[in-house]
């Protein structure tokens, strides 16, 4: 007797034999001076870390995880211990469907962790050393103003609140100039989602309009538009 297979059928039955799954991300790595303790690989759903794979670490530094990843987002490798701390602990990494590797010290766990294999990761990192004059500076007007809070300098109070606000739209101009560069990835829509969602609406339209078909397709170039949608409603209001 013979048996005859279409060929959507026969083409469905073969790719599930073997060979690359599509839009797999195959996470590895080494959590150097890790001995024992529970390792996750999670995202962020409705606020709340869904698990997509784990495993328990016992003597083995090195890890390996796989999953799905649609579109570019964020991921996290979460380590936590069974112990009475409850600590826990966790790298955020731009996850993209291919091989990805994670590397990093357990007393220095998120501080050193060496991320490789993402387009994306490697452009969120760039900005966020961008992001630390910033950061420092606004640091030192801080303190700058509680010292003349202290001593009751109201005016040189004001001086440094002008300096803040001028500060905050430097930052946000450099964010949209960043995300504007960058519109070819997903880290474009994410920047403005997380950095630059307050600015003023007219730079996220800017960026969104910038954006190409695919990453207005993505999961972050889909959450832009619906974020600068809800905001015009508001604003309208």
């Amino acid at each position: 007797m013979k048996y005859f297979l279409s060929i959507p059928l026969l083409c469905l039955l073969l790719s599930s034999c073997g060979g690359t799954v599509e839009n797999q991300m195959t996470l590895t790595g080494e959590i150097k001076g890790l001995k024992k303790g529970s390792l996750y690989l999670q995202k962020l759903e409705d606020t709340l870390f869904i698990s997509l794979d784990s495993m328990e670490v016992d003597g083995n530094s090195q890890f390996e995880f796989s999953a799905q990843v649609d579109s570019p987002e964020i991921h996290y490798l979460t380590l936590t211990f069974a112990d009475s701390s409850n600590t826990v602990k966790r790298i955020p990494f731009f996850a993209e469907a291919k091989a990805m590797t994670v590397a990093t010290d357990l007393n220095q766990y998120e501080i050193e962790a060496s991320v490789n294999g993402s387009t994306n990761h490697e452009k969120l990192e760039q900005y966020l050393t961008l992001l630390e004059r910033y950061q420092n500076k606004k640091l030192d007007l801080i303190e700058q103003g509680l010292n003349a809070l202290k001593e009751g300098n109201d005016s040189l109070v004001n001086v440094i609140q002008t300096q803040q606000e001028k500060l905050l739209m430097s930052r946000y101009l450099a964010t949209v100039n960043y995300a504007l560069n960058q519109a070819e990835y997903e880290v474009a829509p994410y920047l403005m989602l997380t950095e630059a969602y307050d600015a003023n609406i007219k730079y996220l339209d800017t960026i969104y309009g910038a954006l190409s078909p695919k990453i207005k397709d993505s999961k972050y170039g889909k959450e832009l538009e619906s974020f600068i949608q809800d905001r015009k409603q508001q604003e309208n209001k």
